[in-house]
């Protein structure tokens, strides 16, 4: 039997956040890696927009509270909210996912 072939895909990877946690936290800081999951056909567009990427994403997760951040189901949620917001960003259709490479309180 065949194997189904892929979709065509494309993956725009994001610099490494670093996200200062308050002192009342019990980690210091977030270390936050992911790749957005683009149509082929935008992938220039998406990799020329990514400061705003970043600023949103930075924006959302020092706004995340520490509980949340401290949660492990947590992680579904955080993802759904911060590939809405980059949806947003970079206008619908153009990315299709956002794939979490680092999610590491420290």
């Amino acid at each position: 039997e065949e194997a189904e072939e892929l979709p065509a895909l494309a993956f725009v990877p994001l610099e490494t956040l670093v996200i200062n946690l308050p002192e009342s936290a019990s980690a210091k800081h977030l270390l936050f890696t992911a790749q957005l999951e683009v149509e082929p056909a935008y992938t220039q567009e998406v990799t020329d927009i990514l400061p705003r990427v970043v600023d949103v994403l930075n924006g959302y997760l020092r706004a995340v509270s520490i509980a949340e951040l401290e949660n492990p189901t947590a992680l579904v949620r955080l993802r759904a909210q911060m590939l809405r917001r980059v949806q947003v960003v970079v206008g619908d259709g153009r990315v299709k996912d956002i794939l979490i490479m680092e999610f590491v309180l420290n």
